[in-house]
């Protein structure tokens, strides 16, 4: 633990830029996960395909390899992608197919008669999907999504190994300099991990049972 309070200023930036992917990444996977479940759920079969294919591919490929594809493969095509913008996009992608099932799922929660009464009143599929059914199941999926972002979280551990100085690549700076605290660092480390999960995990327990009230 001395070790991490001596380098504490360098510790403190490694958890700045996990925050970082952490926000960015949780922004970007809802912009995409939104528009992959509303693809999921359109009237149209090839769009639905489309979705399909993504979301299984997507989900069932390791977030290691979403990382090689897209910081080392894509940069020998001179797409201009640093390592953090490439940490950016994957995370934005291995997380967005989650996002679109958990919105998926509470849509389908959504009774029919709701969308058949919105389609009644000459409600188009955008229309009723945005201002019927999606407001909806937004109190149902909250507590998935919060799910969702604390693994994400999680995940952002893995751009330690594509040359991102976040809080594990710190770590493994801190345990080759400092052999003899190699447990204590980790222990130290894993707490600003604590610091954003525990949180995330009360605020959906707190949202869950608000949600089964309203119910």
């Amino acid at each position: 633990m001395i070790a991490i309070v001596e380098n504490i200023e360098v510790v403190l930036r490694a958890f700045l830029t996990t925050l970082e992917l952490l926000a960015v990444g949780a922004l970007g996977a809802a912009v995409i996960g939104i528009l992959i479940a509303f693809l999921r759920i359109s009237p149209i079969p090839a769009l639905r395909a489309i979705a399909t294919v993504y979301t299984e591919l997507v989900r069932n490929t390791p977030l290691t390899l979403v990382f090689f594809l897209i910081i080392v493969v894509l940069p020998v095509l001179d797409l201009g992608l640093n390592a953090k913008l490439g940490a950016f996009i994957a995370l934005s992608v291995y997380t967005s197919p989650f996002i679109a099932e958990a919105l998926r799922s509470g849509i389908n929660g959504v009774p029919l008669g709701q969308a058949e009464a919105a389609r009644s009143l000459g409600f188009s599929f955008g229309q009723t999907v945005t201002t019927i059914i999606l407001p909806q199941a937004m109190r149902m999926v909250v507590p998935p999504l919060i799910n969702v972002v604390i693994a994400l979280a999680k995940n952002t551990s893995v751009a330690s190994g594509f040359m991102v100085v976040e809080l594990v690549a710190i770590s493994k700076t801190l345990a080759n300099q400092h052999g003899n605290e190699v447990m204590l660092i980790l222990f130290g480390i894993a707490l600003f991990y604590l610091v954003i999960t525990i949180p995330l995990g009360l605020a959906a327990n707190y949202v869950e049972r608000k949600v089964a009230v309203l119910r």
